[in-house]
């Protein structure tokens, strides 16, 4: 192999290349019988429905640099890939697939619309996989799991019933939150909560017998068709004497009780509220509490059944319309008034829900969420950033059950059995049920199989140890789990991350991770989450193509603190590909010098000059702060050393400093040079290898050593044999010096091409030595021709200050003094103007006597300040002349 780098640096080019031989080497994949320790992390599963987005893009980075790194630190490195089934919206799909085709599920049947779902995600399923390639992420590919394959779909079986024979699975009637789109109940995490103006009406309910009525105030009259009471607080005095009371509900003419219960706020409108058991959660415990009827108005999509009247078959929506004008027409309307107030809304499909008693299967979560909230409080498991923590305990703390079931037709099948009387048995097959049944009923019967599936986060509850084949005791279990990190975003924190832990540990008497790294949401410029129908989500693959994976990871790596938002704009890409660029054009320089050098020859550290001692020392400094930041996944202050280091220190300094003893030179100071030039290069692509996968494997391979890939090669990490303080302070001196003259030069504009002398006022000795033996060095980085000590100031000189040095460069023939004055002139001018606008001001006597003290100080204060720049204007003017 060549060990030349091309002149342009191609990332589409060398990046197709080397994931395709990563790939088919293997370099991916764990082996659960090395003696390496095992560390692993499996990958929030993306949906066999998605595609890649920016939010892939940064979590799929983080995790990539934590396994690139730990896999060069010594460890045996799996990180898990997958797909979750996503069982509403992969149905959702394969529904309006069936639509376009003029048919239905129901028209094709259960098992052809299964058969049809399998093959939807055979040819278009897992399409982010191919393009997650494209990231260079290091997933071993050979363990890709799928939430609905053989195993997991043993394992999610296994929990289901365990959980059921331990009582923590039960199944009653409860109002559920519904989506009426998806026809399927959801649970209260999947509903999304957004403030909307509403109205709340208030409508006349009179009392059984009398002319005298109640007034309701409601913010959804469409449910009063189900109302079975109307309830007020047993302390109201106002309404006491209606304690048993009837009340007839209006439209329907149908009797009422009036029920006392403590819910009841009376200080909240009325103080009289309707009853909809079937239709609202609340209602639905005081009418167990009081034994009030429970009638459903609605069907499955949201439509008025039989049990509203001459509403049937109306839209809940139409039916609230129609009942609001039956009101008005009756004189039983009595207001409407403006009402904010949070509605309910489908997470996957942004319906409007509607609470609706139905018949589902539930998780017990309190005895699960105990040792779920102690693992976090007691430090097993650490959440960063570290506020999720008090969201977490407060969701834990206050949990209600989980509803699992879903009606909808693709997902895990409930293992569950009905016989004719209704008995339910819970087993992995039907065989198996009905030899429970069979020892139940003492003879045969014939069972009926559970239609609801499960919700899908059940599945991906367990995915920590059902990916490493559990229920099985796998070479991989036992090597790989606990899993190590979690990389997150927050907003399935309790979703997925709280459930993992809870399942985890009820399963395994184990945590599932001992740290959950919750990175932030990218947003674009404006600070608005990026979506498709605001047009402001660019498509990461015509990123990649445009700046190349690797400036796109190290961009969002450098810029990304944990748990902080990122906003996005493509300027933020470019810093990364400029670094890319002055990555390859540094390396180009290093291996077109190293041709000649003798990778056997002795190198005698007595040899090394200051820059050389500066620059290793440097690279172990480097190494340590990488080291330290990565084991406390603090990825951008990493991203930040390591680009410091390779850029500032390495590229800008050493490299420039380096051309002087390589171009053209012969000897052991070329040697040396070549030496320490191949070793920073060596360890710095390392170090900067878990960030820019690509680069550092092109160029590493060119450097020509024994090993076979970089991703296999060991992290740097310090020797304190290299650390050289001495040096370290020696050379910053040297860089300040360095510094100082180029900034004399910007400030009196001339060229850098300019040769210039310099003189240096000293008292130190230290510094004067360091100076004298350093020419070279300020001869190539600040051009500087000669330099004297302690001699004659001229009249016109840059000055500066570097310690107790100071360094003066005569400037009368570096400058066309006419010039020079022309602009000071013109500088005196502008300033001139903005002095007459103030001292305009400060004459007025309106201005003075109307204007606060602080406003005439703050005047004064910039008159002061123009008056003084004119003056030093003023005296360089002096200087030119002379």
């Amino acid at each position: 192999m060549s060990n030349e780098l091309g002149k342009t640096y191609s990332p589409t080019e060398i990046e197709d290349k080397w994931y395709k031989i990563w790939e088919e080497k293997g370099y991916f994949n764990a082996q659960h019988n090395s003696e390496k320790p095992g560390y692993s992390i499996a990958i929030p599963p993306p949906n066999v429905t998605g595609i890649l987005h920016m939010g892939h893009m940064l979590n799929n980075a983080i995790q990539d640099a934590i396994i690139r790194y730990k896999r060069m630190s010594g460890f045996e490195t799996l990180w898990i890939p997958g797909m979750d089934h996503a069982g509403i919206a992969t149905q959702n799909k394969v529904e309006r697939m069936l639509k376009e085709e003029g048919t239905s599920k129901e028209e094709i049947g259960y098992d052809e619309f299964l058969r049809r779902t399998w093959e939807w995600k055979e040819k278009h399923g897992g399409l982010i996989t191919k393009q997650l390639r494209k990231l260079g992420v290091s997933l071993d590919w050979d363990r890709e799991r799928f939430t609905m394959d053989e195993g997991l779909s043993r394992a999610v079986k296994e929990v289901f019933i365990k959980l059921y024979n331990d009582g923590l699975i039960y199944r009653g009637e409860y109002i559920v939150n519904w989506c009426p789109h998806d026809k399927t109940a959801l649970a209260d995490d999947e509903v999304n909560h957004i403030d909307k103006k509403g109205e709340i009406w208030e409508i006349k309910y009179r009392i059984k017998d009398t002319d005298d009525y109640v007034i309701i105030a409601t913010t959804r009259p469409e449910t009063m068709l189900g109302d079975t009471g109307v309830a007020v607080n047993p302390n109201d005095e106002r309404y006491k004497h209606l304690i048993g009371k009837k009340v007839i509900l209006p439209l329907m003419n149908r009797e009422i009780p009036v029920v006392a219960d403590e819910y009841v706020d009376m200080e909240f409108g009325t103080g009289v509220v309707k009853m909809t058991p079937s239709h609202d959660p609340n209602d639905f415990e005081v009418a167990k509490r009081t034994g009030l009827e429970f009638i459903n108005i609605f069907t499955e999509d949201a439509h008025v059944n039989s049990n509203g009247g001459k509403y049937e078959g109306l839209e809940r929506f139409a039916a609230r319309k129609a009942i609001l004008a039956d009101l008005e027409a009756e004189g039983l309307l009595v207001g409407t008034k403006e009402h904010n107030h949070a509605v309910g809304h489908c997470y996957r499909c942004d319906s409007i829900i509607e609470p609706r008693v139905s018949t589902q299967w539930f998780v017990k979560m309190e005895p699960l969420a105990k040792r779920a909230l102690e693992v976090v409080k007691n430090g097993q498991i650490q959440i960063t950033p570290k506020r999720w923590e008090k969201v977490y305990y407060n969701w834990l703390e206050n949990i209600r059950d989980w509803t699992i079931s879903r009606q909808i037709w693709w997902g895990h099948r409930i293992p569950a059995y009905y016989a004719e009387d209704g008995t339910v048995f819970v087993a992995r097959n039907m065989e198996e049920a009905k030899a429970q049944a069979k020892e139940k009923f003492g003879k045969e019967v014939s069972l009926r199989e559970e239609t609801d599936v499960l919700d899908t986060w059940f599945s991906s509850a367990l995915w920590p140890f059902s990916t490493l084949g559990w229920p099985d005791k796998t070479p991989d279990l036992e090597k790989f789990f606990p899993t190590n990190v979690l990389v997150t975003g927050a907003d399935i924190l309790f979703f997925w991350v709280a459930r993992m832990v809870m399942m985890s540990l009820y399963i395994n008497d184990e945590i599932p991770f001992s740290y959950v790294y919750l990175h932030g949401i990218i947003r674009d410029e404006l600070g608005r989450k990026m979506s498709k129908s605001l047009g402001n989500s660019p498509d990461p693959l015509d990123l990649i193509a445009k700046y190349g994976a690797d400036a796109i990871r190290f961009s969002f790596l450098y810029n990304t603190s944990q748990g902080q938002d990122i906003h996005f704009s493509e300027k933020l890409l470019e810093m990364g590909s400029m670094f890319a660029n002055k990555v390859w054009n540094a390396s180009r320089f290093v291996l077109s010098n190293l041709e000649d050098f003798d990778a056997n020859a002795v190198i005698d550290v007595k040899e090394f000059k200051l820059e050389d001692r500066w620059i290793l020392s440097k690279l172990q400094t480097a190494s340590r702060q990488i080291n330290e930041y990565m084991n406390k996944y603090e990825l951008d202050s990493a991203a930040k050393v390591a680009y410091e280091f390779f850029r500032g220190n390495f590229c800008d300094w050493y490299v420039e400093i380096a051309k002087t003893r390589v171009y053209g030179q012969e000897g052991s100071d070329k040697t040396v040079a070549q030496y320490v030039l191949k070793t920073v290069l060596d360890k710095g692509l390392r170090m900067l290898h878990p960030f820019m996968p690509f680069i550092t494997e092109e160029i590493w391979q060119k450097l020509g050593l024994d090993e076979e890939t970089i991703m296999l090669s060991e992290f740097p990490t310090e020797n304190k044999k290299y650390v050289d303080l001495a040096a370290e302070k020696e050379f910053d001196y040297l860089k300040e010096i360095v510094n100082a003259i180029r900034n004399i030069r910007g400030e009196a504009n001339v060229s850098p091409a300019k040769k210039i002398e310099v003189i240096f006022k000293i008292v130190n000795d230290g510094e004067k030595e360091i100076l004298e033996h350093n020419a070279k060095i300020l001869d190539k980085l600040a051009n500087v021709e000669k330099y004297e000590f302690n001699t004659e100031i001229p009249v016109l000189v840059g000055f500066k200050l570097v310690e107790t040095t100071e360094i003066y460069v005569p400037l009368a023939d570096l400058i066309d003094k006419e010039k020079e004055i022309a602009k000071l002139e013109k500088d005196i001018q502008k300033t001139q103007k903005e002095l007459d606008r103030v001292l305009e001001k400060l004459s007025n006597e309106k201005f003075l006597s109307k204007a606060p003290k602080e406003v005439i100080n703050k005047e004064n204060g910039i008159k002061e300040e123009l008056e003084n720049k004119i003056a030093k204007f003023r005296e360089s003017i002096k200087l030119y002349q002379g």
